[in-house]
């Protein structure tokens, strides 16, 4: 993802219990740290009742690759984008970086496909939740 600009940005603080026995942040918490900020964006932007709406996003996919480590206290700065959207099922883009951006921390992607909550089967996105999606859609600053 190198060369890649993000489309929202959010600060979100370490918390003391994220620290593990070796004194940094464990690595599961980054994937926590990813999963809030896409959640935050689909429900403050994207209208995304998670409570009651009738289609729903689950993670089908994750990953995260580290290179560097952070510890509380530390605000960290989280790069939100886009990187493909189907008709039901979108991948995000995300770069966890120290709070003033000079220095990438981790960046990983997560796939949601949208679904019905009854059914269980796909859902087209649509609406309010597709624009939401098509705006964090950016071009890599290598293009």
């Amino acid at each position: 993802m190198a060369g890649v600009a993000y489309a929202h940005w959010e600060l979100v603080p370490t918390r003391w219990r994220d620290n593990d026995v070796y004194g940094h942040v464990n690595n599961v918490v980054y994937y926590e740290f990813m999963d809030t900020v896409i959640n935050r964006w689909l429900i403050a932007e994207g209208g995304l009742d998670i409570q009651e709406g009738q289609v729903i996003g689950v993670c089908v996919e994750s990953h995260c690759n580290y290179h560097a480590s952070s510890e509380f206290p530390e605000k960290l700065a989280i790069g939100l984008r886009v990187g493909n959207l189907g008709t039901s099922s979108v991948r995000y883009e995300i770069g966890i970086h120290r709070e003033d951006r000079s220095e990438l921390l981790a960046e990983g992607h997560f796939v949601h496909v949208f679904i019905d909550r009854g059914t269980r089967r796909p859902e087209p996105v649509t609406g309010a939740l597709r624009e939401a999606l098509r705006r964090l859609t950016v071009k890599s600053t290598e293009d």
